[in-house]
Order: C-alpha cells, then structure tokens, then sequence
C-alpha cells in the first residue's frame, strides 16, 4: 500500500510553509520564524490597505525570503570561519550601514569558538571584503531564488523582491544601491516584518517597537515603519501558542493558490535543489537518490503509487542537511563528536519538517529513515531490521549507492561497480537490505558480483528473517511480535516458504536453514 500523499491539488501555501520552516533551520532560527513574521507581515499590509494581490506578493516573498540561503553557504562557510549557520544568524537582522554595530558584531562573535587562527582569518575577511561577499551572496541569493521561486508558480514581484531582501529604504543596501519607492511594496514590508520579529524574540514589544523606529527613514520606509507601530501589539505571542501553521494557513489573501498533483514532483525538486545546494559535493544528489529509488521500486514489482512515494521520498529525504554547517559538510577531515552529532541529527529534522504538513506528513517517516540499518548502527533512531519498513530499506540503499558515485571532501567518488560492490559488502555487514541492495544495483545498470548470490529458493530477505525464527520453533504469534507485523502477515510469509522450498513443516523448514547456512544473521 502506498504511504505517500494523495491523489488531490495541494496548497500552494502549505508546500511554502513547509519550505520556509527549511529556510528556519538553514538560518539557525527556530522554527516557525518565518511563519511568525509572515503573520506580522500580512498584518502590516492590511493597515496599509493593500490589495489582495498585493498582500499576496508580501504574504509569499515573507515566506520564500530565504529560499536560497543555501545557494552561498559553501562560500560563507570558507570565508567566516566554516560555520554558515551562524553566520547568518549572527548578522541575519543586522543593520548592515552601521559600521559600528557592524564591527561589534563581528569581534564579538564571528567564528568564535573556531580557533585563533580561523577567527583571525575571518574578521580579516569580513574587514578586508566585506562588500564583496556581500554582494556575491546577494547575486547568488537573486539568481537561485528568482528561478526557484517561479517553479513554485510565483510572480514577477515576488522574484524581483527576492533580489531586494539586502538593499535599504536609503540606497545603502546590497547588491545595486537603489532605494525609496525603486525598492518593491512587498519588500519594504518584509524587511521591516522580518527585523521586527528578531526583535520581538529578544526583547519583547518595546524592544521590537524601538528597534523599527530607529532604523525608520534609514533600513525603513518611514509610512511603514509607522505602521508596524500600530500593529506591535498583535504580534503573536511567541511562546503562547504551540504553532502557527494553521495561523499561517488561513491568512493567506484569497484566491488560494494550488498546486495540481501531477506537479508534486516539480515542487519537490524544488525542496531537492534547495537542500542540496547545501554542498558542492551533494549537487544532484537528491534528484539521483529519487530517480534510482522510483527504478528500483518498478524492479521490486511495486505498484505505481509505491513508485511514486519513491520518488517523492528521494527528493525529500535529505532536507534536514541544511541545518548542519557547510563547514561540516565540507570538511576533509574526521569529524568530532560534536560535529557527528549535529550530522546524525539531520535526518529526523526532515521528518520534523514534512510531519508539519498533512499532504507530506504520509511520507516524513520514510523519508527520515534513510540512514537506519538493519543491525541498529544507523540513525538517528537507531532503529533495527524489525521496525524499518521494505521502502525504508530500499530509500536507504538507494542513498547509499548514489553517496557512494559522488566525490566527498575526504574521498573521491566511486565507480558504478565499486559502489555496486560496496553495497553487497554492506548487505554482508548486515546493515542493508539483500532484495533492497540488489534491486538498486539492478537499477543503477550494475550486476551483482559472482560471490554475492540471491537468497536460495528464491526467498526475500523478510522470508529469510521468518525461516530463522521459525526453524527456532517461534509460533506464528511469536515471530509477529519479534518481526513487528501482524499474524496474518507472519502466517502468510509461513505459507509461502514452505511452498518455495518444498517441505510441509517446520522441521523441514529447519534442515532447509541448515543445509543453506541460514540458521545465523550475517
């Protein structure tokens, strides 16, 4: 049975909420960030009595503001101390004119932590090339997000404004300088929006009120400025509520926008770029995990709603990665502990990203099991053979095979046979699926070595795990219980051992295990 979204037109709305909660992570804000300044935003827009098409373009630039904050992370991180993530929170909300708050922030905090002579190197950086990073970011930040956002369907403001999210109501933003009225509506609001909800975070009212007036006239339109200060005090409360999804949902300026389903794909590439951008080392990686997953679910025999959720797993299942540093990502070194953490943590961050969403909730499951291994080595559940379903198991070795034709920082990118043969050695180790592992390799255009055989009888790898328990005399109930499925699951994998092997009880059953070296896991 398909576990993956339905067949219906999805909310343009939910999908861009559930992007922006991503751009959250790649920023180091906390969830929701975005969700809180959108409804900040649209509030903003209603007092100025925009149109509902206007409001539209503030609603959505106010959610896409970050969707290429991916686009420069390789380079922030090799410039201000390998940590991009912070980084961007530390000057995210800066007031980018002021020299001097602009200096403090950088002695204060840039790359601490990392080491005198990485820190040293990076205040030498942002000294020495501030605007030239500065604007690279911005041009990277423009070219990536315009392209982006119009595969989510957006519209010329919302591209436009995606270039203007760095310059200033006084002309001395980034890249290009202009200022005033030049400076689109939606823009203007957002960034007032955007700064004010730091603020607000911080320091509550007062501190979010200050905050906007100071900067009014400079970073802000002085009418919207003003009018944020009338509507302070709507602000959400940022820790009475425990989400502001359904919020976010339901001030979206009517006409709803939706997404048909047969462009699911399309909107899920677009997840798929922004995490892997992450890296020079995951370009693509995302779109081939998909593709080679899809493929080998067709080879397994899986139904087109199988194949599909395959597909759309793949795409979505490395989400999560924008929430570790680039310069951990690109690192050629071993990892520290610390480091490992923050990696094996990736994966349930995509699952906590589509779980918010009812159309992508079907598969975040899945899609955060890409890492799990049937011995219990993987992560970040630790889960074992029992409890990870066969889609699971086929994402995993899928994601495998892909990683492995791809270069790293630390080792150069395998050969289709050596990564083919890898992942038999993996299956060997126990910690990937047999009928898993040899499907992908089938679908990657790879046979199998002479020495790494089928399974004897022509048994799947779950027949295999029932035979062992049963060759132990585990009752029906029992094997259930051990292999987490149902009786009548269990009762029938039963029945179709014997069938394959030719025998009609258990003990048959076991002399079969024995005479085939199938009593012990491997």
């Amino acid at each position: 049975m398909a576990v993956g979204p339905p067949a219906r037109r999805s909310r343009t709305a939910e999908l861009v909420a559930a992007l922006s909660l991503a751009t959250d992570l790649g920023n180091g804000y906390p969830l929701e960030k975005t969700l809180r300044t959108c409804l900040l935003a649209i509030r903003i827009a209603e007092r100025l009595g925009l149109s509902a098409a206007e409001q539209a373009d503030v609603y959505y630039l106010t959610l896409l503001r970050s969707i290429a904050c991916t686009s420069y992370a390789h380079e922030e991180a090799r410039f201000l101390g390998g940590d991009d993530i912070a980084a961007n929170l530390l000057y995210g909300a800066a007031d980018s004119a002021s020299l001097t708050e602009m200096g403090w922030r950088s002695i204060g905090s840039l790359a601490r932590g990392a080491g005198p002579v990485i820190r040293a190197r990076a205040l030498a950086n942002v000294a020495l090339s501030a605007k030239q990073i500065g604007d690279e970011m911005c041009f990277a930040h423009f070219d990536v997000g315009a392209r982006l956002a119009g595969r989510l369907g957006m519209g010329d403001a919302v591209k436009t404004g995606l270039g203007q999210v760095w310059e200033r109501w006084d002309g001395r933003g980034m890249p290009n300088g202009i200022g005033g009225d030049e400076l689109g509506l939606a823009t203007r609001i957002m960034q007032v929006a955007f700064v004010a909800e730091v603020a607000f975070r911080a320091g509550g009212y007062d501190s979010a009120v200050a905050e906007v007036r100071r900067r009014s006239g400079g970073h802000f339109d002085p009418r919207i400025a003003a009018a944020f200060t009338s509507e302070a005090r709507t602000m959400p409360e940022h820790e009475a509520q425990p989400s502001l999804w359904d919020e976010v949902l339901a001030a979206e300026p009517p006409p709803h926008r939706f997404i048909p389903a047969v462009s699911l794909a399309e909107i899920a590439g677009v997840f798929a770029v922004f995490a892997d951008l992450k890296s020079p080392f995951t370009l693509g990686h995302s779109t081939g995990v998909a593709t080679l997953a899809g493929r080998a679910a067709q080879l397994m025999g899986r139904n087109h709603a199988d194949v599909n959720t395959m597909n759309l797993a793949g795409l979505f299942h490395d989400l999560g990665r924008v929430s570790v540093p680039s310069g951990i990502w690109d690192k050629r070194g071993a990892l520290s502990a610390a480091e490992w953490e923050r990696v094996r943590l990736h994966p349930y961050y995509t699952e906590r990203i589509l779980t918010y969403s009812p159309l992508l909730a079907p598969i975040a499951r899945l899609a955060g099991m890409h890492h799990e291994r049937l011995n219990g080595s993987g992560y970040p559940h630790q889960s074992a053979a029992g409890t990870i379903p066969a889609m699971a198991r086929l994402l995993a070795a899928a994601d495998a095979y892909q990683a492995r034709t791809e270069e790293r920082p630390h080792r150069a990118a395998r050969t289709p046979a050596e990564a083919a043969g890898e992942l038999e050695g993996e299956v060997s180790a126990g910690r990937l699926d047999r009928e898993a592992a040899a499907a992908v390799i089938a679908a990657a255009g790879q046979a199998p070595s002479r020495q790494w055989k089928a399974w004897p009888a022509d048994l799947t790898e779950r027949e295999v795990d029932v035979l062992r328990l049963l060759s132990r005399a585990q009752s029906t109930r029992e094997i259930a219980r051990t292999l987490f499925i149902s009786e009548s699951t269990a009762r029938h994998h039963i029945e179709h051992i014997y069938e394959k092997i030719g025998v009609s009880s258990r003990a048959g059953a076991a002399l079969f295990a024995i005479e085939n070296d199938l009593i012990q896991t491997p």
